[in-house]
């Protein structure tokens, strides 16, 4: 695993990548956007950027400039461009509206159009012939439980051990990303850190020492899992007393802003301090 390094430049980085992400539509916040561009910049591993879901391409301005600054090769974007998900259904105005052509043109005006590997294409044609090693896995695409579990266990055994997985919206209206990463995450020994930044669920992977986590990934465990019953199956949002009861339950779960200098040391086993 290697170690990790914090350019030395990258607080300015952030804030230009962002100043260039944030012309761009979309749902991912400036806290959000920094700490994708975070950890595309200091994941102690090597290989590829990986995003699912670009909607018109807020997230991926956003890593392509990080990786442009730092020389971390082409951001593979998959998005089939067809409003798939659950969370963009009521901004299509046809059935064959796309957002390809919006998306191209946002990651051109942004300068990062080199930088881009635009897979129009769903993740599991991509994921069938993928055979590239992954530092940061970035899933943003169906939140259905179904869409969600495809996302991960398709590139899950490309992660490379110290390699980061985020998925967005696990702290919004949506069954998929939080369940997945609860069940599949949080429960697992083969992650080691995590935790949640705006809406934001991450994790390192850490297969060989990830049960050193143990006790931190338990703790946000039962914080964030009483969360799924509240979201149905089926793509169904809470309503009434259901929505206060789950924002209720959803405001004791820890997601402030992770600055660079903290990172290091969030990804450290507790017996290293």
């Amino acid at each position: 695993m290697d170690e990790v390094k914090i350019p030395d430049d990258l607080d300015q980085v952030l804030d230009e990548a962002w100043h260039a992400a944030n012309r761009i539509p979309g749902f991912l916040s400036k806290d959000e956007a920094r700490f994708i561009g975070m950890v595309a910049a200091s994941a102690p591993a090597r290989g590829t950027i990986l995003e699912i879901g670009s909607f018109k391409g807020r997230s991926t301005a956003m890593l392509a400039k990080v990786s442009q600054r730092y020389g971390l090769g082409r951001v593979v974007a998959v998005d089939p461009h067809n409003f798939n998900s659950a969370e963009l259904q009521g901004l299509r105005t046809a059935p064959d509206t796309s957002t390809f052509d919006e998306f191209s043109a946002n990651i051109l005006s942004a300068g990062v159009a080199d930088f881009v590997d635009a897979r129009r294409q769903y993740s599991t044609g991509v994921s069938k012939d993928w055979k590239s090693p992954i530092r940061f896995l970035w899933i943003d695409g169906d939140h259905s439980h179904l869409g969600a579990k495809s996302d991960f266990d398709g590139f899950l055994p490309y992660l490379v051990p110290g390699g980061v997985v985020a998925f967005h919206d696990t702290l919004h209206e949506f069954s998929g990303p939080i369940r997945v990463f609860v069940e599949q995450v949080l429960r697992s020994n083969h992650f080691g850190a995590a935790g949640f930044v705006g809406s934001i669920g991450w994790a390192q992977f850490r297969p060989d020492d990830g049960s050193l986590f143990q006790n931190q990934r338990a703790s946000l465990e039962r914080l964030a899992a009483p969360l799924i019953p509240f979201l149905g199956g089926g793509g169904r949002q809470p309503h009434g007393i259901r929505k206060i009861l789950f924002k209720l339950r959803r405001s004791r779960v820890p997601r402030l802003p992770i600055q660079p200098q903290q990172w290091g040391h969030l990804l450290r086993p507790p017996s290293q301090g």
